[in-house]
């Protein structure tokens, strides 16, 4: 079982807790994170470009000069594509780039982040998030105390909307929930701040 320090907003231990190596103690694997990533970033894409083709440029319905006898090369619409104004040839046309992965690698990928992440010691265990108010201050204020100043992602059991708000304009920081943490965004992170109860639910919904 690894052993991670419980802190308290104010970034003093508090006490220890035990997460378990199946989840946070795994061997990372770099091809399934690898994919991982790859597979969240080509499912955000929109894939709205698009590009005219030569029947769908205005104009060019009439034949430029007659086939023989002119000196020029034969040509049979200004909007052919290598004319000026003219169509695009093999341009990118709508589509859809999202495709799944299987998961059993989705699950590897994600303890392994999760492990990596461990190992590096960039996990912060946090007793609780008290966020008495709409206050980006207070949230400032504790990711300086535990360590955690520059990139975040703040990870809590349910869905706070305080935490949610108040944490939404600082540069850097994202907030999730334990059952909607992915592989991008915990190796995008500097630091993984994690609530002791978002903790238990990460290995209640992994394990």
């Amino acid at each position: 079982m690894a052993k991670f320090d419980v802190l308290d907003m104010s970034g003093k231990k508090v006490s220890t807790i035990e997460l378990s190596d199946d989840i946070f103690g795994i061997k990372p694997n770099q091809s399934a994170m690898h994919a991982a990533v790859v597979n969240f970033l080509a499912n955000q894409r929109q894939g709205t470009q698009s590009t005219k083709t030569r029947a769908e440029v205005r104009g060019g319905g009439r034949k430029p000069w007659r086939q023989k006898g002119t000196g020029h090369a034969r040509q049979g619409s200004t909007r052919s594509p290598q004319w000026v104004h003219g169509g695009v040839a093999l341009g990118p046309k709508p589509r859809d780039y999202s495709y799944r992965l299987n998961r059993k690698l989705k699950r590897l990928a994600l303890l392994s982040a999760l492990s990596a992440k461990a190992a590096a010691g960039e996990i912060v265990v946090v007793d609780e998030f008290k966020i008495p108010e709409y206050k980006t201050k207070t949230v400032v204020g504790m990711l300086a105390a535990v360590g955690a100043e520059k990139k975040a992602l703040i990870v809590t059991d349910a869905v706070d909307t305080k935490m949610v708000k108040s944490a939404s304009n600082i540069p850097g920081v994202k907030t999730t929930t334990a059952s909607l943490i992915n592989v991008y965004d915990i190796l995008n992170a500097g630091k993984f701040v994690v609530s002791v109860n978002a903790a238990k639910k990460i290995e209640e919904v992994f394990a």
